[in-house]
């Protein structure tokens, strides 16, 4: 687990001021893969007190901008973040209780699936998302 002084290092590598709230939303992020926004305000509040819904927020954001941290939003769900970054993973959520967990590329290097037509772009990355139930909600249906 990363420490303190680990994520004073990360934030002052992509030229970030450290500062309390910036760290302990990476730390939560850490901790917490695919946290949502109000866990994550939830957690920084217990490490620090009192911040504002906006400045966890506004360090998110900033966090997110700077490739810290991967905000994702599956469809039908709130956004969440996670520290793994730059890999091209992707994930598999549960349709019932929305757990989420990361798998790696099936096959090959970013981007992982080759599309039939990419209409000019240059693809640099591919997004999956596997639905299915966990294996808590697969035991609870077959009860």
């Amino acid at each position: 687990m990363p420490t303190t002084a680990d994520f004073e290092r990360m934030l002052r590598g992509v030229a970030l001021r450290v500062t309390r709230p910036r760290v302990a939303v990476l730390s939560a992020v850490h901790d917490h893969p695919h946290a949502d926004t109000d866990s994550i305000i939830g957690l920084v509040r217990e490490s620090l007190g009192g911040v504002s819904h906006q400045a966890v927020y506004d360090v998110l954001r900033a966090l997110t901008a700077a490739g810290l941290v991967r905000r994702i939003q599956p469809p039908g769900s709130v956004a969440r973040y996670e520290s793994r970054v730059g890999d091209n993973h992707h994930h598999v959520v549960c349709r019932s209780c929305g757990a989420i967990a990361d798998v790696d590329c099936s096959v090959g290097a970013a981007p992982c699936l080759a599309p039939s037509e990419n209409f000019g772009f240059v693809i640099d990355e591919a997004e999956v998302i596997y639905w299915g139930l966990c294996p808590t909600c697969s035991t609870a249906t077959r009860s």
